[in-house]
């Protein structure tokens, strides 16, 4: 029996991508259909990140083609994953080596807003993706100790600077700068902005598929400076369960809301305490509340993490979770949070920005 393309197309129109929810057409993800005699292989080229699946979906999709096209013979597909530049607000000037910023923030401190957005890091380049980290609380930068890493960038033509590495990603924050960690920056608010723009646009990021972007708590200026000069091309907003603390996070979000940038959802972090000794979990700060926020503004809730000591230690020792223990538990939710963002992103409007437009000379 033989088979054609179309007949390729059709049976994985029927095929539903586990984490997109489409199917593999839909999702423009067929690519490279070849027909030899019985044989077939083709491409499977997902929008994003997800090494530790791609055998799955390789056997999934070579086992419904099987069973859709009776009489092939040798089935092989290929999976890959492509991360693409997508849509940020009008106006704002792109930064070089940076396909997507995604921007971690908060509306007030303490709610574990760091530890989250450098573990969401760690899982998006645990998942094959190129990622790097830009440290932007000016006052209290945490991602150098974090991520380990000691030293000042160094500066090959006096203008740029090259990013540190830890753990396989680039990051840039203040606090490589600044001699120790008890140094303060007194500064008023127009020299935090600027500096925020010279960290993010004067590093020379190397072929980044994601920037994270780890804000300082609040509504203030650089949140504003991000807004308006930063290519960002969504939020994700980590809260408590607490009612204080999910009040503040419902300004964070409506900040984002009114500055035209996406939300692309709410992780909810010590969400519940499992006593280390019996066992019993408990709701310390409250339950329910990241849903509800989710729900009151039509944002996707995309997991909660518990309040566990292990988070804290590794976090501070300078191999975070994701690090530490990549097959553990919390890692794994890390790790899905970090894949929805990214199929999230994926769904986005294309960036065609740097497309050159057609000139037309006509003659009058």
């Amino acid at each position: 029996m033989s088979f054609t393309d179309a007949d390729v197309q059709a049976a994985l129109k029927q095929l539903i991508d586990p984490n997109t929810k489409k199917d593999f057409v839909a999702g423009k993800s067929v690519k490279n259909i070849k027909i030899s005699g019985n044989d077939l292989s083709l491409d499977i080229q997902l929008g994003y990140p997800a090494k530790s699946v791609w055998d799955e979906i390789r056997a999934m999709v070579e086992n419904h083609l099987r069973s859709a096209l009776p009489g092939a013979g040798k089935i092989a597909a290929n999976v890959t994953s492509k991360v693409v530049p997508h849509a940020v607000q009008r106006g704002v000037k792109l930064v070089d080596g940076v396909k997507n910023i995604i921007a971690v923030a908060s509306g007030k401190g303490g709610v574990g807003k760091s530890t989250t957005a450098v573990n969401l890091a760690l899982a998006l380049a645990a998942e094959g993706a190129r990622v790097g980290v830009l440290d932007a609380d000016i006052y209290g930068p945490s991602q150098p100790t974090m991520l380990g890493i000691s030293g000042q960038p160094k500066s090959a033509d006096g203008k740029s600077i090259e990013p540190m590495q830890g753990h396989g990603l680039q990051a840039m924050s203040i606090g490589f700068m600044i001699g120790g960690d008890d140094q303060p920056m007194v500064w008023r608010g127009p020299m935090v902005t600027q500096a925020l723009d010279q960290l993010l646009r004067q590093t020379r990021w190397d072929g980044l598929d994601y920037l994270v972007v780890d804000l300082p708590p609040g509504t203030g200026d650089i949140q504003l400076t991000l807004a308006q000069k930063v290519p960002v091309t969504g939020a994700i907003i980590v809260t408590t369960p607490q009612d204080i603390a999910l009040m503040d996070a419902r300004k964070g979000l409506k900040m984002f809301e009114k500055v035209d940038i996406k939300i692309l959802g709410i992780v909810e972090n010590m969400s519940t305490h499992i006593c280390s000794k019996c066992g019993h979990e408990e709701h310390i700060f409250g339950a329910g509340g990241g849903e509800k926020m989710c729900k009151d503004y039509n944002v996707e809730f995309l997991g909660a993490l518990p309040l566990d000591i292990h988070i804290r230690e590794q976090a501070d020792s300078g191999k975070p979770t994701v690090v530490a223990d990549p097959d553990g538990q919390i890692s794994k939710v890390y790790k899905q949070i970090a894949r929805r963002v990214a199929v999230k992103i994926a769904e986005m409007g294309q960036d065609h920005s740097a497309a050159f437009p057609k000139i037309v000379v006509q003659n009058t």
